[in-house]
C-alpha cells in the first residue's frame, strides 16, 4: 500500500525515493515551516545536501514553497495545493516573532491577490508579518 506521501510524490510526477519520502514526511509532519538545518537535525541519517537536493526537486514540481523567515533564513512549507502554478490557494499569511523567533502559519488568512501586467506568471508569494507571538507578549 502506497503511503500519503509516495502518493503527493507519484501526483506530481516525481520519482518517491526514500530521501524524498523522508524529507516529505518530516514536512507534513512540521507544525511550521522548516529550515535546511532544521530538516537536517531532524533528519539524522541524510546529508545536508541530499535534503537540499530533494527540496529543490519539490520545489520545481510546486510541492514545496519557500520563504523568507525574517532574519534571512529560508524556510521550506509543504504546498497544500498541489496544482499550486495554477491556484493561489495555497498562498497564505506567516508571521514571524522577533522574539522567539519562531515562524506561525496563518492558513486561513490569504494573501490579498494582486494584479500583474499580462505576460508575468506569480509562482509564489512571500507575505510575512513580523512582531511579538502572544506567547513572547
Amino acid at each position: 500500500m502506497n503511503s500519503e506521501e509516495t502518493r503527493l510524490l507519484e501526483k506530481a510526477g516525481v520519482k518517491p525515493t526514500s530521501n524524498r519520502i523522508l524529507v516529505v514526511r518530516a514536512l507534513m509532519d512540521a507544525p511550521s515551516p522548516k529550515s535546511l538545518i532544521e530538516l537536517e537535525t531532524e533528519l539524522e541519517t541524510l546529508e545536508r545536501s541530499s535534503i537540499l537536493r530533494v527540496l529543490t526537486v519539490l520545489a520545481s514540481h510546486d510541492l514545496v514553497h519557500l520563504m523568507e523567515d525574517g532574519r534571512g533564513v529560508t524556510k521550506y512549507e509543504l504546498c497544500h495545493s498541489h496544482d499550486h502554478h495554477l491556484h493561489n490557494d495555497d498562498h497564505h499569511v506567516h508571521f514571524y516573532c522577533e522574539k522567539c523567533h519562531e515562524v506561525y502559519c496563518f492558513e486561513d488568512i490569504a494573501v490579498p491577490r494582486i494584479p500583474v501586467p499580462d505576460g508575468f506568471l506569480v509562482k509564489g508569494v512571500n507575505f510575512m508579518l513580523k512582531g511579538v507571538c502572544p506567547s513572547c507578549r
